[in-house]
């Protein structure tokens, strides 16, 4: 659609005036940076850093309403920078122009409705958000966008040349890292640490298919971070984990499409996700803060953060009830289904902190809760869920799992609608469903595949049945006939088919 076919009064707003006026600010000390270099760390007191936009009160000269109609006619343009994430400019990057914002085809993923056995079963209405449907199949694309966005912005005014950007991974970050900085080449290229055989085969495969140099390293993910960090702090190296702060600004699109999707109607929502490395339930919570301070939400969502028995350090913290006697301690994983959560120091855990607060004070009421689930619910939700329509990952099976606990303990009322994080396709995740149907999961994960859910191929070949055609060999006349009559048979009976009746 064209501009001038847009109405006149909304007419002013569709292109974004690049307002904005962004710092890192440290949650520690409140010390302020510009975005010139690119920081992960206060140099003062080591504390995490957010990103601000001191122009942010001019949003609000904005109705709320207006905001609305902005961002839906905004859908009708066919401009790369605004299709993506970056349809909520102002929120995420209102000082990236628009022609150097990177644009693969992220964001804007479906929101999907339960059906009615599965809602049923659940006990609650519910949909799923399926971020698998973004380019690299996981949601990490979204912070991808904004921090490769932002190194282009940095590259083209010659803030920075030949960046190598690197990060730690149990998959999807080094898959979506690799593929955005392969889009900048030859001013970008990208290094992934990834901890040997503890990433599935079909992420191991999206680094090295983008041309990343892969590196595998004894331990966990959180061994790899180390190293990651140290390589940020001595080497001239761009981080993208989401120690890296602009990760952090374009997830918080995640939000902001689920505001939209609902028709801006948030009361009596729950918003359902898994915690890794406590990036995206950070953005999340600061994505609603900010469109309800410019008043283009009326109410804040609850907000439900799962975590597996297996890696649960953010709700052993927040399992103690006295704010002030909580302490974060870290914690060693063990296996765990939700691979891409198995994160046992989370580097956003001081944001985590923070922004919990402060929801929970603009709420004027706990509005943030955190359960833990068993291994064991996590996989047999993920098959309940793609047995039902759906193409759920373990990490969606361990927020649907999420939800089945916190209605039973009564965290979410019978009135209350649930959005479900599944953050990547099922196909990142198939190897742990090859074994819970091959029923040879280690005994570590502790998981006993339920029968009624196990599902394997079966060889049709009637023992009766002499000629059978092969590659390069296929059969002819009557033979061939005979195998399709009594293949036909066999598939018949295993299946109860009863035969039609000629007239």
């Amino acid at each position: 659609m064209r501009l001038e076919d847009f109405p006149e009064e909304i007419q002013p707003f569709i292109i974004p005036s690049h307002e904005g006026e962004l710092i890192y600010r440290c949650l520690g000390c409140d010390r302020e940076y510009g975005i010139e270099n690119l920081l992960y760390t206060c140099s003062d007191c080591g504390g995490v850093l957010l990103i601000f936009d001191r122009n942010f009160d001019r949003l609000k000269k904005i109705s709320g309403r207006l905001w609305q109609k902005i961002f839906d006619y905004r859908k009708m343009l066919s401009i790369p920078g605004l299709k993506g994430i970056y349809r909520y400019h102002e929120f995420i990057g209102p000082t990236i122009p628009l022609d150097e914002v990177i644009y693969l085809g992220e964001g804007h993923t479906p929101i999907v409705e339960a059906n009615d056995f599965l809602q049923k079963e659940v006990g609650v209405r519910f949909y799923f958000k399926n971020d698998g449907q973004n380019p690299s199949a996981s949601f990490k694309d979204r912070g991808m966008a904004s921090a490769l966005s932002y190194i282009n912005f940095l590259v083209k005014r010659g803030y920075v040349s030949d960046v190598l950007a690197i990060c730690a991974s149990t998959g999807d970050t080094s898959a979506s890292a690799a593929l955005y900085a392969s889009f900048l080449q030859p001013h970008v290229k990208s290094a992934v640490l990834l901890p040997h055989k503890k990433v599935t085969p079909q992420q191991l495969s999206q680094p090295l298919g983008s041309g990343a140099a892969v590196f595998e390293i004894p331990g966990v993910f959180d061994d790899c971070m180390k190293i990651v960090e140290a390589l940020s702090e001595n080497y001239n190296v761009a981080l993208l984990n989401s120690k890296n702060a602009w990760r952090i600004l374009g997830q918080e699109s995640y939000s902001y499409e689920i505001a939209q999707d609902l028709e801006y109607d948030l009361e009596n929502k729950v918003i359902v996700v898994p915690i890794g490395n406590a990036g995206n339930i950070t953005a999340v919570i600061s994505g609603f803060i900010k469109f309800f301070e410019t008043g283009i939400i009326e109410s804040l969502p609850k907000i439900l953060g799962v975590q597996s028995t297996h890696a649960n350090p953010v709700c052993r913290y927040y399992s103690e009830a006295d704010a002030g006697k909580r302490e974060f301690v870290p914690i060693t994983v063990k296996p765990s289904v939700a691979q891409a959560a198995m994160i046992g120091n989370p580097v956003s855990m001081p944001r985590v902190i923070h922004l919990v607060e402060l929801y929970n004070k603009i709420s004027a009421r706990q509005n943030v809760f955190f359960v833990e689930v068993e291994e064991q619910l996590i996989m047999d939700c993920q098959i309940l869920a793609n047995r039902n329509g759906h193409i759920a990952c373990t990490h969606g099976g361990e927020s649907l799992a999420g939800l089945i606990e916190a209605r039973n303990r009564k965290i979410i009322g019978n009135n209350d609608i649930a959005v479900v994080d599944s953050t990547a396709h099922a196909i990142k995740f198939s190897g742990f469903q090859e074994m819970y149907f091959a029923q040879n999961f280690p005994k570590e994960y502790q998981i006993s595949p339920d029968p009624d859910f196990i599902n394997t191929p079966v060889y049709v070949h009637p023992k009766d049945l002499k000629k059978i055609p092969a590659s390069g060999r296929p059969l002819h006349g009557k033979d061939f006939e005979e195998f399709v009559k009594r293949i036909s048979e066999e598939i018949a009976k295993d299946l109860g088919l009863k035969k039609v009746e000629k007239l």
